[in-house]
């Protein structure tokens, strides 16, 4: 599995062309390959998108994307991992790829030390308690956001992970179609690690945890196909 950066911060448009052209043109034998990212600020709706989940969009510009799920943002101080995986070669379904996303994520943020990092039932993604120990935890905040798209049996769009960022535009919407739902990062969780090394950390996951030979169903909680 290849990983690379790429140029940044880079167009949202233009990424998402990139990978759909890498998609249309790769064969039985082409690598699988994670491109790691930081965008310019942009809200992008999945294909259950709906409208009114963009309250208040100010000067962010707003693109209707091919992946699953609703609305989320993306901006500097955030990583974004593109997976470009053949999942007939790798040998499991979407289920499974999204559980093994969420576990690469969830490994990543123990090993940073917040083993609290879960997912929430029916809300696919992963989360942590908040606020932070030694207060007592009040609600599930989340801190990465998944969608994805299947094409011939290949996936392309992937998982994001809040660095250090101006958390602000997440209240400008409804994160994921849910009202109200809090959006940390890993710098408000007490975590002081740079977006290269993070990035890096979580591709060294997704690498481990997506080419792992687990049986089938050993991943708990496989959250459903159309996700963010």
């Amino acid at each position: 599995m290849l990983i690379r950066w790429l140029p940044s911060p880079a167009d949202y448009h233009e990424t998402w062309e990139a990978m759909k052209a890498f998609t249309a043109a790769r064969g039985p034998e082409t690598p699988d390959e994670i491109w790691l990212v930081e965008h310019p600020p942009v809200f992008t709706l999945g294909l259950a998108g709906k409208p009114e989940h963009v309250l208040a969009p100010r000067d962010v510009p707003v693109v209707k994307s091919d992946r699953g799920g609703q609305v989320t943002y993306h901006g500097p101080g955030q990583v974004v991992a593109y997976v470009l995986l053949d999942l007939k070669r790798a040998g499991y379904f979407v289920k499974e790829y999204v559980a093994r996303v969420e576990q690469a994520v969830i490994d990543m943020l123990a090993g940073l030390g917040l083993p609290d990092a879960r997912r929430k039932p029916d809300a696919p993604g992963v989360y942590v308690d908040w606020p932070r120990p030694p207060q007592a935890a009040l609600e599930l905040a989340k801190i990465s956001a998944l969608g994805i798209k299947v094409h011939r049996g290949c996936t392309y769009h992937g998982v994001a992970l809040n660095v250090a960022m101006d958390l602000s535009p997440f209240t400008w919407i409804n994160p994921c179609g849910y009202a109200g739902l809090r959006t940390v990062d890993l710098a408000s969780c007490g975590c002081g690690i740079g977006l290269e090394e993070a990035g890096n950390r979580l591709a060294r996951h997704l690498e481990r945890t997506l080419t792992a030979r687990a049986p089938a169903g050993a991943l708990a909680a496989p959250a459903p196909a159309a996700v963010e």
